[in-house]
């Protein structure tokens, strides 16, 4: 198979499997004329990656994940334990834009009560300069 022919069986793109086939994910074979040829193991190889990516595990856990399964140890336990921490990372990443979210509500009720400015030497935008965090 074909990078697009790989690419559009699984709905992504062809820069996506040249990626990852960049990164040594991917392990097509050559042909004669040059092309790459993806066998059915790089195929399941890429829907392992999209499906791992989709859970938001990072390439470099995914290269962790198939090392280990290389190595012919079972993947489940190093896969629960990055799970969780994508998991806390995501949390805090959902708080912290939680907390972004509700500064901008806050500017926006602020500024709504005050007047246009023109900018001064000192001054770019006295709503932003003169924003008050309760």
């Amino acid at each position: 198979m074909k990078v697009t022919e790989l690419a559009k069986s699984l709905g992504t793109t062809a820069d996506t499997v040249r990626y990852y086939t960049r990164l040594g994910l991917l392990k097509p074979a050559k042909s004669v004329n040059g092309y790459k040829s993806y066998s059915n193991k790089e195929v399941s190889r890429l829907k392992f990656i999209l499906s791992a990516r989709n859970l938001g595990f990072s390439v470099a856990d995914i290269m962790q994940i198939i090392n280990e399964s290389e190595d012919g140890k079972s993947a489940c336990p190093l896969v629960r334990s990055l799970i969780k921490e994508r998991l806390e990372e995501t949390d805090k990443q959902f708080q912290a834009m939680l907390t972004l979210r509700n500064k901008m509500s806050l500017a926006i009720s602020q500024w709504e009560k005050m007047e246009d400015k023109a900018p001064t030497p000192h001054m770019v935008c006295h709503l932003i300069e003169n924003f008050e965090q309760i």
